[in-house]
């Protein structure tokens, strides 16, 4: 099954927690704290793979979980750093943010990395708070939590050439005639329900992919027929071969079916008639073809077009040379100018919150709760099972101006405060 969209929960790794823990030794009679530093908790990775064709992996199982960085141990011990998640998708994946629309990469290259969700850093053990005036410090710190995310992965096949035009105008014949791919040909419209892919190989040693594309309708810019789908799929594209069908019986006119798969292609989010196009009028070789390829070619005016028959060959060696020509073209232009969009660094660096600072709101008569990013993220970090913690922990906010602020708003001693998952009385 070809699945081209889907929505996946990263969840990364917690960091290990901080030790308190302390030197008791037979010859070391001053040992001193000995609490070794949490690990760090795994990390989320995507790898484009080139063996994948399709997101089909991720229909069924849509959240992925890092394991915790180890805690850290006594005798100045650092926990273990949990392993990494990868995840291998497809080449010609872009990962977006599902929430924000924020596109986070595109993982166009073999072995491409894409770090989604970083691991919470590990806590300090109680090595690191020894001073001169505090030997023997009980103050550590919690692992920071791993961070979360919902994505979109949105798959655009990559081929240097797509195969567009009318359902039924000799797509899928044309790429079984030019390429090994099999897809399935029938007669009846809408027998391609997905993107064929295949390679083309000239007897000059050049070589390019093509994809057959489903076919277009009348609105598929819109959402009508199966065109918004698989429109994303020639965004991708160097060169579009736009396929018009000479059947005299079909009961369409040719130049307007030209037109109407235009509008369409321009009434996509990004206007994809600015692509290079190659014209290909198909079916040549049913009788009374050559009168309606006639008028085609006198209502397209100045424009080329290629004539050809997949049943019979005629015009495709031409038509491939041409389309090889004009996919070294596009190649080399694409090379000379600087990137439009940035593909996926090796590593997405993670964007804090902006620290907006705190905001005290009285929640009952004598209830209040305390919000804001940074106090959050002081609370949770700070290890609170020993009483230098939760000193430090109100040294910190009485210098953040927390007391002062909860003052101002009525609190008085013995008043409930809460910020994050820590209820504390307040004194005055």
């Amino acid at each position: 099954m070809f699945v081209d969209q889907t929505k996946i929960d990263v969840q990364a790794g917690k960091g290990g927690d901080g030790a308190v823990a302390f030197r008791h030794e037979k010859y070391v009679p001053l040992g001193g704290p000995a609490g070794g530093d949490g690990g760090r908790g795994g990390s989320i990775i995507l790898v484009a793979d080139s063996g994948l064709r399709t997101l089909m992996d991720f229909r069924f199982r849509r959240k992925f979980k890092a394991d915790n960085g180890e805690n850290g141990r006594i005798k100045s011990q650092y926990g273990r750093g949990a392993k990494d998640v990868r995840l291998k998708v497809p080449m010609g994946t872009s990962v977006y943010d599902f929430n924000t629309g924020e596109l986070l990469g595109d993982l166009v290259e073999n072995g491409q990395e894409l770090v989604v969700a970083h691991g919470g850093k590990g806590g300090r053990g109680n090595i690191h708070f020894a001073t001169p005036t505090r030997t023997a410090p009980e103050i550590a710190e919690n692992g920071e939590p791993g961070e979360f995310r919902t994505l979109r992965l949105e798959l655009k096949v990559l081929a240097d050439v797509g195969l567009v035009g009318f359902p039924s105008v000799g797509k899928s014949t044309l790429l079984s005639v030019v390429t090994k791919a099999k897809p399935k040909i029938a007669a009846y419209e809408f027998t391609t329900l997905t993107p064929n892919l295949g390679m083309v190989v000239l007897p000059d040693g050049r070589d390019f992919s093509m994809a057959d594309l489903p076919g277009l309708i009348e609105g598929a810019s819109k959402g009508v027929g199966l065109g918004i789908q698989f429109l994303r799929h020639v965004e991708r594209t160097k060169v579009i071969l736009h396929l018009v069908s000479m059947d005299p019986n079909n009961g369409r006119d040719a130049y307007e079916d030209y037109e109407t798969i235009r509008k369409e292609l321009a009434g996509y989010t990004k206007d994809l008639t600015t692509k290079k196009e190659i014209i290909v009028a198909t079916q040549m070789d049913i009788p009374g073809s050559e009168e309606k390829f006639a008028e085609f070619k006198k209502n397209l005016g100045d424009k080329t077009v290629y004539p050809i028959s997949s049943v019979t060959h005629k015009g495709v060696s031409e038509l491939m040379g041409k389309t090889a020509d004009l996919v070294e073209e596009v190649a080399k232009e694409e090379a000379e100018k600087p990137a439009e969009i940035k593909v996926a660094e090796k590593e997405y660096v993670y964007k804090k919150p902006e620290d907006e600072g705190f905001k005290v709101e009285r929640t009952g008569e004598h209830s209040f709760v305390v919000t804001g990013n940074k106090l959050e993220r002081l609370v949770q970090r700070t290890n609170l099972d020993h009483t230098d913690g939760i000193m430090l922990l109100a040294r910190k906010l009485k210098r953040l101006g927390v007391d002062e602020a909860l003052r101002e708003n009525g609190a008085v001693t013995g008043d409930d405060v809460s910020i994050a998952d820590f209820t504390f009385e307040f004194v005055d």
